[in-house]
């Protein structure tokens, strides 16, 4: 007997139609919405098309084609552009390649499996399909939006080079020199070579500084002699000075390394990529700081319940509980091997009488019978 669902007065329809019909409209939401987003987004490939029915819309975005495989190709540019180089070394006859460079781009969004061909070459079904563009086009939109919040401080490339001229200014240099040298944690051999070329240019020249600050000196202490008191408190400070500086150098064991092994020297390109994903990695942890982190940072710590020892009794006392109850099933268990091994002697023949088995309670029984008789032939 079928069941029905009422949607207008003296309507009815299946369930599995209703079922069906609710699958179909969301279908053709999803298809709607995807297709609006792309229009949003400015995709080239659905400029000029014009469609307004959700059919039309949803046999666009999940048929397999050559124009769906383009749409998919624009969706992950937009979201990574360095994809855009890379898929501009594959022809278009090479579909293949396409089709796994998306896969594996999809894999790594974790939006899909490793081996989910299926779903990228449009043979999937097609809510499977439109779920999968509309998660996609999510990502291109925070892209979108994270490029345009980071467009009115100006240009990144002349912001990144500010950076990179600040960290590499007199005021910052021991700080820097600091962080490429590091005590525990050495570093890679193309970065120990430069070290070492840098040591060794700073080894000469703090030679040379030491041996014009020597010749100052004497000269300084030549002038003092003449009658200048200033200028022999002066040359006393700077020697002191020299001295300290010497002393916190021997503690600086890391300055003092001669990594080995050959190495291409750090260039100021990686340097400044490093930067720049530093400085993208700071503003997105600030903006998820301040959106979503920080009110549960500001919590006060929870107020504990003055009255933990009860639910320590209730703990002892339930442990206790668990043990009894547990020898109990024990002792249950016993019970019940006991009267099964009973039972299996009384009714199982093991017992040989006359050339045949017989149960313990009949050669009982034939004993007993046979004792009788005994008794009453012997007493007569």
């Amino acid at each position: 007997m079928k069941q029905f669902v009422t949607f207008h007065p003296g309507e009815r329809i299946p369930v599995r139609d209703a079922e069906a019909m609710a699958g179909d409209s969301k279908q053709q939401q999803l298809s709607v919405r995807v297709y609006n987003t792309l229009q949003n987004l400015g995709c080239p490939l659905v400029d000029g098309l014009y469609l307004r029915e959700a059919d039309s819309m949803q046999e666009l975005l999940c048929t397999p084609s050559l124009h769906r495989m383009d749409i998919l190709k624009w969706i992950c540019i937009r979201i990574c552009p360095s994809l855009k180089e890379k898929f501009s070394t594959i022809k278009s006859a090479q579909t293949e390649e396409v089709v796994k460079e998306v896969t594996r781009f999809g894999h790594e969004m974790m939006l899909c499996k490793a081996d989910d061909r299926e779903l990228i070459e449009g043979f999937a079904t097609p809510l499977r399909q439109l779920l999968f563009l509309e998660q996609l086009l999510m990502s291109a939109q925070d892209s979108s939006e994270a490029s345009s919040e980071e467009k009115p401080s100006g240009n990144e490339g002349i912001r990144n080079d500010d950076l990179l001229r600040e960290l590499m200014s007199p005021d910052h240099l021991s700080d820097l020199v600091q962080l490429m040298n590091p005590v525990c944690n050495p570093w890679s051999a193309h970065i120990r070579e430069h070290l070492r070329a840098t040591h060794s240019a700073q080894a000469k020249t703090n030679r040379a500084k030491a041996n014009d600050s020597n010749n100052r000196s004497h000269h300084h202490s030549t002038l003092a002699k003449l009658g200048g008191d200033d200028l022999t408190e002066a040359t006393r400070l700077l020697q002191s000075t020299q001295a300290t500086l010497e002393e916190l150098r021997k503690e600086c064991e890391f300055l003092h390394s001669d990594p080995v092994g050959p190495g291409a020297s750090l260039s100021p390109c990686a340097l400044k990529v490093a930067i720049s994903d530093m400085a993208q990695l700071m503003t997105a942890f600030s903006q998820v700081y301040n959106t979503d982190f920080k009110g549960y940072c500001q919590r006060a710590p929870p107020v504990l319940s003055p009255n933990a020892h009860v639910f320590q009794s209730v703990h002892h006392l339930l442990h206790s509980c668990n043990m009894e109850l547990e020898a109990l099933q024990q002792l249950s268990e016993t019970s019940s091997s006991l009267t099964e091994t009973v039972r299996r002697i009384q009714t199982e023949r093991r017992y040989w009488a006359k050339g045949e088995k017989h149960t313990l309670p009949n050669q009982l029984e034939t004993l007993k019978n046979r004792y009788a008789a005994f008794l009453t032939h012997h007493q007569s």
